[in-house]
């Protein structure tokens, strides 16, 4: 992510891309309990005893997860736009789209753009989905497994339930302005889940908030962590 560059002078970072996603492995089974698995396995790997977490969106569903299920192994966690809840769904006019791309026909990214934008509107949201689109030597193809995430958004909006688990750790809610991804409503299962958490609102971004003001956002990590 772009973010990143503004981040890698003070920190040492790892990006990953998860399950299905980006140039990491395709797999039928997709939901927050092997994702985190996924995660604390690489931490493993790599011989890393104790690590601060930043994920958005799914990202930082997977991170709440691991957080909760590992608070040892986290020294604090920065959540971006997303909370510990069950959505409704609003991913059809996406799936929709990226499945409507006529991937043995399109000669260029542009004609790609163009066939997405009758179902997805955002520009901003297009050019994210498409950085998913690559050019192979036998034809276009998307990186992430299209038909396994279709197929895990039940578990995918929702959170898991834990058991009296909490993560007493810190932890920075980064939500932003023209987003209702993290409400007042959601403060109380928030707070129960993890108690010492505080809010930071991002003005002038929306859901893709470190995309749209990345150096805002780490502004708000740096000081943060």
């Amino acid at each position: 992510m772009g973010v990143v560059k503004h981040l890698e002078d003070d920190f040492h970072i790892i990006a990953p891309d998860l399950r299905n996603h980006g140039r990491s492995p395709h797999h039928e089974c997709m939901n927050y309990g092997v994702m985190a698995g996924d995660l604390l396995q690489l931490i493993d790997d790599l011989a890393v005893g104790e690590v601060s977490l930043l994920g958005h969106s799914m990202g930082g569903k997977v991170a709440m997860w691991l957080a909760l299920q590992q608070p040892e192994r986290i020294k604090k966690l920065v959540v971006a736009d997303i909370a510990p809840v069950a959505y409704a769904h609003s991913f059809d006019s996406i799936f929709q789209g990226l499945s409507g791309v006529p991937l043995d026909e399109i000669q260029h990214r542009d004609a790609a753009d163009q066939r997405l934008a009758e179902w997805v509107v955002d520009r901003g949201v297009r050019q994210y989905l498409l950085q998913n689109l690559v050019k192979q030597p036998e034809g276009w193809s998307w990186r992430f497994n299209l038909e396994v995430l279709r197929k895990s958004i039940p578990d995918l909006i929702g959170f898991p339930q834990p058991d009296r688990l909490i993560y007493a750790g810190e932890v920075l809610f980064i939500h932003a302005e023209r987003s209702d991804y993290v409400i007042d409503a959601y403060r109380e299962r928030i707070g129960q889940l993890f108690p010492h958490y505080r809010k930071r609102m991002l003005h002038g971004a929306g859901h893709w908030l470190y995309a749209e003001q990345p150096l805002l956002f780490a502004q708000a990590v740096k000081g943060f962590l």
